[in-house]
C-alpha cells in the first residue's frame, strides 16, 4: 500500500456533527454527509472493501470516519492539507481546478482538504514530509500503555474486565452482567482545583472476560474486539445516543464488523492481529462483503482509538 495521508486532529469520541447554531448550516452539513454515505454502496464489493480498510488501517493518528471521507472523494489521495498549510508549511500553491476534498473538523462543521497531486512548487517550495515518500518505514508490535488506558477509559460505559485461565483456542467474549446483582466501579473523571483525582460510581453493565495466558498485545486485540460487538450495537445499549442497538443482526454479519473494527484498531497501531487473515479469508471466497453498517464500523474505530489515547469523561446520564 502506498498511499499515507496527512494525521490531522482526531475528531471528538461520539464522531457526532459539531454544535452549529445555524439550522439551515446544519441541514447543509447533513445533507452533504448523507450524499457521501450513499456512496460507501460502493464498498459490498468484495474488491473494493479489501482496498479500502488497508487504506484506512494504515493511517495512525488519524480519524477513521475522516479517512472514510477521503477514501470516498479521492481513493488514490496521498497526502492531504488544508490550502493555508500548502503554502506556509511547504511553500505549495494549489492548481487551478483542484478538486477539494470535504472532512469534518473538531471546532467547526467541515473543512477543506487538497491532496498532494493538486498542488505546485512555487519559488519557496520545501521538502515534502517523508510520509509522502515512505509512509510505512516503522512498524512495531508492542501495545505498551494503551492497553491500561482503554480498560480504564471502558469503565465509564459500565463495562468490567475479567480475566479466565482458559485454553489456547479461547480468547475472550463480552456478556451482560447480571441485573439482580448490581456492582460498581470507581472511574476517575478528572481532577479538582488542588489537582486531587475525582472518582464517580459507575454501574457494571457488561463483562468482558479475556483470556489471561495472552500476551498482553493479543489481551489487547481481544479487547477491541469485543468492544466491538458492543459499540456497533451487537449487545443493546443503555442509551442510543451512547451508541446503537442492533442485536437482531445476522452473525455473520456482526462478526465481520468486529473484525473490522479490530483490524483498524489494531493496524493503526501497527499491532499485527488476525483480523487480517480473518477478513482476507472472507473477502476471498466470497464476492460481495455482508450488509454491514460501515458508519457504525467507522465509529466504533474511532471510539475505541480515542480510548487508547486519553482519559474521557464520564457520558451523561442515560435516558
Amino acid at each position: 500500500m502506498s498511499n499515507q495521508v496527512e494525521q490531522l486532529p482526531l475528531l471528538p469520541e461520539q464522531l457526532v456533527l459539531p454544535d452549529i447554531q445555524d439550522t439551515q448550516e446544519k441541514e447543509e452539513v447533513k445533507k452533504a454527509l448523507d450524499e457521501l454515505f450513499e456512496l460507501t454502496l460502493h464498498y459490498n464489493d468484495s474488491a473494493s472493501f479489501d482496498e479500502f480498510r488497508k487504506f484506512v488501517g494504515h493511517f495512525c493518528f488519524y480519524s477513521p470516519y475522516n479517512a472514510m471521507l477521503i477514501h470516498i472523494q479521492m481513493p488514490g489521495a496521498k497526502f492531504v492539507a488544508p490550502a493555508s498549510r500548502w503554502i506556509y508549511d511547504y511553500g505549495r500553491s494549489i492548481k487551478p481546478n483542484a478538486r477539494p476534498i470535504i472532512i469534518l473538523q473538531p471546532m467547526g462543521p467541515v473543512m477543506f482538504v487538497f491532496d498532494v497531486s493538486d498542488t505546485e512548487p512555487t519559488e519557496y517550495a520545501k521538502p515534502l514530509p517523508p510520509e509522502v515518500d515512505k509512509p510505512f518505514d516503522v512498524k512495531g508490535g508492542k501495545i505498551g500503555g494503551k492497553l491500561d488506558k482503554i480498560i480504564e477509559n471502558a469503565k465509564r460505559d459500565g463495562i468490567r474486565i475479567l480475566y479466565s485461565s482458559d485454553g489456547s483456542q479461547s480468547a475472550g467474549f463480552i456478556r451482560g452482567t447480571d441485573e439482580k446483582a448490581k456492582k460498581y466501579q470507581m472511574f476517575k473523571s478528572g481532577i479538582d482545583k488542588k489537582r486531587n483525582p475525582i472518582y464517580v460510581n459507575i454501574e457494571v453493565k457488561y463483562d468482558v472476560v479475556i483470556n489471561e495466558k495472552l500476551s498482553r498485545e493479543a489481551q489487547f486485540v481481544t479487547l477491541a474486539h469485543e468492544l466491538a460487538h458492543l459499540y456497533c450495537g451487537h449487545v443493546g445499549s443503555p442509551d442510543i445516543k451512547w451508541w446503537p442497538r442492533r442485536q437482531r443482526l445476522d452473525e455473520t454479519v456482526r462478526e465481520f464488523e468486529a473484525e473490522s473494527v479490530a483490524y483498524l484498531v489494531c493496524a493503526r497501531l501497527n499491532i499485527d492481529n488476525p483480523s487480517e487473515e480473518y477478513l482476507a479469508g472472507y473477502l476471498k471466497e466470497n464476492k460481495q462483503t455482508p450488509k454491514i453498517s460501515l458508519e457504525c464500523v467507522m465509529k466504533s474505530a474511532g471510539l475505541i482509538e480515542n480510548m487508547t489515547r486519553k482519559t474521557l469523561k464520564p457520558r451523561k446520564k442515560a435516558d
